[in-house]
C-alpha cells in the first residue's frame, strides 16, 4: 500500500483521537483545555495531514503515460491528412419522394389531413374576460 493511501486512511482516526484527548483534558478538575479553545488544534491537525499527503504524493513515482483511455488519441496537433482534400466529402443527395410517417401501435402517425384540417375548423380561444363564468 502506498504512503499516500496510509495518510488518507489515518485522517479521520486522528481527528477522533484528538477529540478524545480534548474531551479528557476538558474533564480534569481544573480543565487544561476546553472545547472553546480547542479549535486551533483541529486546524493544525488538518494542515499537518494535508502536508503529509502532498509529501507522500511527491515521493511516489510517476504513473505510466499511456493509459487505456487515452491510447487512441494523438499526442498533439491534427491527425495526418488534415484538412481533407477538396471533394473528399460528397454533398448529401435529396430523396426523390418525401418520407411518409410510420404509425406504431401506440401512437398514430399524423397526416396532412390531421394537421391542417383540424386547425382551420377550430374556433379561436376566448379570453378570460369574454368567457362566462
Amino acid at each position: 500500500m502506498s504512503r499516500y493511501m496510509i495518510v488518507c486512511r489515518l485522517r479521520w482516526p486522528a481527528v477522533l483521537l484528538l477529540t478524545g484527548v480534548i474531551a479528557l483534558l476538558d474533564q480534569m478538575d481544573p480543565p487544561l483545555l476546553t472545547w472553546g479553545r480547542a479549535w486551533p488544534l483541529y486546524l493544525i491537525l488538518f494542515g499537518v495531514l494535508a502536508l503529509a499527503e502532498r509529501a507522500a504524493l511527491a515521493s511516489e513515482p510517476q504513473p505510466p503515460s499511456a493509459y487505456s483511455y487515452g491510447s487512441g488519441y494523438p499526442a498533439a496537433g491534427y491527425a495526418p491528412g488534415y484538412p481533407p482534400p477538396a471533394g473528399a466529402y460528397a454533398a448529401p443527395q435529396a430523396s426523390p419522394e418525401p418520407v411518409q410517417p410510420v404509425s406504431t401501435g401506440i401512437v398514430p402517425a399524423h397526416t396532412e389531413l390531421d394537421l391542417h384540417g383540424n386547425d382551420l375548423a377550430r374556433e379561436p380561444r376566448k379570453s378570460w374576460e369574454e368567457e362566462e363564468r
